[in-house]
């Protein structure tokens, strides 16, 4: 661990133990009690992880930006016709964990899990050359679908994590299997769960990436750009008091 310092920015002072049986064990970290404050304002999304907010905008024509110039159809990320159009218009943010973050997710509002379809696929590496290099990157590697209905608006979100180099594997609370790669995709798994905002969904084994869409009635938060860190727990998307309001394409302050 302490040669993987150097290497990288992990930092432990706001992990749940001290002392750790593994590297693995060290990746799969909880956090301890009131390390990540959550924006409770309920027209608030938050975060669902810590990250680097990538590429993040507009969904125009069913398609959006893994990185600059790197462009891939929504339809072949989420295999599901229904929510490609129901994000028509809507918005997506890119958020990538680097290898010393911490690795846990969280709802990112009251919701209930609906649906998860799980996708097998390849593990490229997810860094920013490799989202410059490779098309479709995240289209190709494996990645679980999680359809989310908010509490009480009835809006979807949904949250994609997408898996990595060394992370072919993920866990959710609310699912008694371990999606990974001996499975066949796509796999509907149909779910009735409810989770509280911040409430944890689930890790990864290693980093990797999450990307979160959200309809035409939400907007960025202005704290939200592209190229810096956001936290767990820090204001993502603001839900606007009326559709008519969500379908402007310019950034409203929370």
């Amino acid at each position: 661990m302490a040669i993987w310092r150097l290497f990288s920015d992990l930092e432990l002072r706001d992990a749940k133990q001290s002392k750790f049986k593994s590297l693995h064990d060290c990746f799969t970290r909880e956090l301890r009690p009131g390390a990540r404050p959550l924006c409770m304002d309920p027209r608030v999304l938050v975060s669902p992880c810590d990250a680097i907010v990538g590429a993040m905008g507009h969904i125009t024509d069913g398609t959006v930006l893994q990185a600059k110039g790197q462009p891939y159809r929504l339809q072949e990320l989420l295999a599901d016709p229904e929510l490609v159009a129901y994000y028509a218009n809507g918005w997506y943010v890119t958020l990538r964990l680097t290898a010393g973050m911490y690795h846990r997710f969280h709802a990112p509002a009251d919701c209930r899990v609906e649906r998860v379809t799980y996708l097998s696929g390849d593990t490229w590496n997810v860094n920013a050359a490799a989202l410059r290099r490779v098309e479709r990157l995240f289209c190709r590697n494996e990645r679980a679908t999680l359809r989310c209905r908010l509490i009480p608006s009835g809006q979807w979100v949904t949250l994609v994590p997408i898996a990595a180099i060394l992370v072919a594997s993920l866990r959710l609370h609310f699912l008694d299997l371990r999606l990974h790669l001996d499975y066949d995709g796509p796999q509907v798994i149909p779910c009735d769960h409810e989770l509280k905002k911040g409430e944890e969904m689930g890790w990864f084994e290693h980093g990797s990436t999450i990307i979160v869409f959200a309809p035409a009635a939400m907007s960025f938060c202005d704290t939200v750009i592209e190229g810096q860190r956001i936290r767990m727990g820090q204001p993502l998307f603001h839900l606007h008091a009326s559709q008519g309001e969500g379908r402007r394409a310019s950034r409203q302050p929370i």
